[in-house]
């Protein structure tokens, strides 16, 4: 089977993770910090703080910003469940939004003007031109989770110019691992804390009390990442160039494949941005078929995703979501990793070609 996504691990991944195991530190130690210092800087944010994972990220991002009962949070509705889930989480209302069906994204000259916050999601990679936001609520936070190494004209994702936080998913599936993690980004001093506290059960330390003295000053999770995994982050992290230049050229390769076959190719970023790849979502009449063929000849096609408006927990639900929906309908994430061989690639294409000639 070829997945639509893997992971890129080689030995000197390994020989990171394996000198953790032989330190002194399993978590808590270093090499989070470390992990840190070296994506902020990579993205030009003041502050990096690492999560678990990118659900927990949004989660402390939505914490940190003090959103919570009576505030309206809006995010797309094609993304994952946790673009929404993060602003339930803290008693927050969901607005969901249906998308511009030429970007897969949110239309930002067509956010509403009464909301408290965005969770702006960067669809596959593509990042949301958050300059041209028609109306900035209080908080923006961007859902990222796609989009690690992408740039705007703005900068790299990440570096907040347009946004308060920004988070960032390190899932195996993801451009770069750290098997399961996250990242918040941001230029402000208090959310950096507030999300370092968040994280960390909501400790206060006290050392003027005693060097063992602390305080819990809000509920909060164990929320950290370990120094294992950060170990992996920075070693991936230093590759993450090669990761993009990779799934560029594989992303132009099946432009050029599947011009002749009835499948419209996912957008493409315009002058002045780079896309992350994450995915390379086509549009397919009769996907449910086409997925099914492509399943049994051992091509691991996904779709991504149930839109958020259709699933249980979002009900009962206000609005309607044309583009979303039609868009859905369609979907199909072809295989799009680092390590994909062209061979591989011409047997999706074929594979793709036979089963939409059915």
């Amino acid at each position: 089977m070829i997945p639509y996504g893997r992971q890129s691990v080689d030995d000197d991944d390994i020989g990171a993770v394996v000198g953790v195991l032989k330190g002194d530190w399993l978590t808590q130690g270093p090499h989070v910090t470390e992990f840190e210092d070296a994506f902020a800087a990579r993205v030009g944010a003041r502050h990096a703080v690492a999560f678990a994972n990118g659900t927990a990220a949004l989660h402390g991002a939505c914490v940190a910003a003090e959103l919570g009962p009576g505030h309206v949070v809006a995010t797309s509705t094609l993304s994952f469940v946790a673009s929404a889930n993060c602003a339930r989480c803290v008693g927050a209302d969901v607005r969901l939004l249906d998308i511009d069906p030429q970007t897969l994204n949110m239309d930002p000259r067509a956010l509403p003007t009464d909301l408290d916050a965005l969770v702006a999601v960067h669809y596959a990679g593509l990042p949301v031109d958050l300059a041209r936001l028609g109306h900035r609520p209080r908080v923006v936070i961007e859902d990222a989770a796609h989009a690690v190494g992408a740039i705007t004209p703005d900068g790299p994702v990440g570096n907040c110019a347009h946004s308060d936080l920004c988070c960032f998913s390190f899932h195996p599936v993801k451009t770069m691992t750290t098997g399961e993690g996250g990242m918040v980004t941001t230029n402000d001093d208090a959310l950096a804390a507030r999300l370092r506290r968040f994280r960390h059960h909501g400790i206060e330390p006290r050392p003027e009390q005693g060097g063992w003295v602390y305080d819990v000053v809000e509920l909060a999770y164990n929320a950290r990442l370990t120094d294992l995994q950060a170990a992996l982050g920075t070693s991936q992290l230093s590759k993450l160039d090669r990761f993009l230049d990779r799934r560029q050229a594989l992303a132009d390769r099946y432009d050029v494949l599947l011009a002749d076959l009835p499948v419209k190719c996912p957008p493409r970023a315009p002058t002045g941005f780079r896309h992350g790849l994450h995915l390379y979502p086509v549009r397919v009449a009769r996907r449910a078929e086409v997925y099914a063929a492509l399943r049994d000849a051992g091509i691991g096609v996904q779709v991504h995703y149930v839109p958020i408006h259709q699933l249980s927990v979002s009900q009962p639900v206000v609005g309607s979501f044309p583009n979303a929906d039609a868009t859905y309908a369609e979907l199909l994430s072809l295989p799009l990793f680092a390590d994909l061989t062209e061979t591989e690639q011409d047997e999706v294409v074929a594979a793709l070609g036979d089963a939409l000639a059915r």
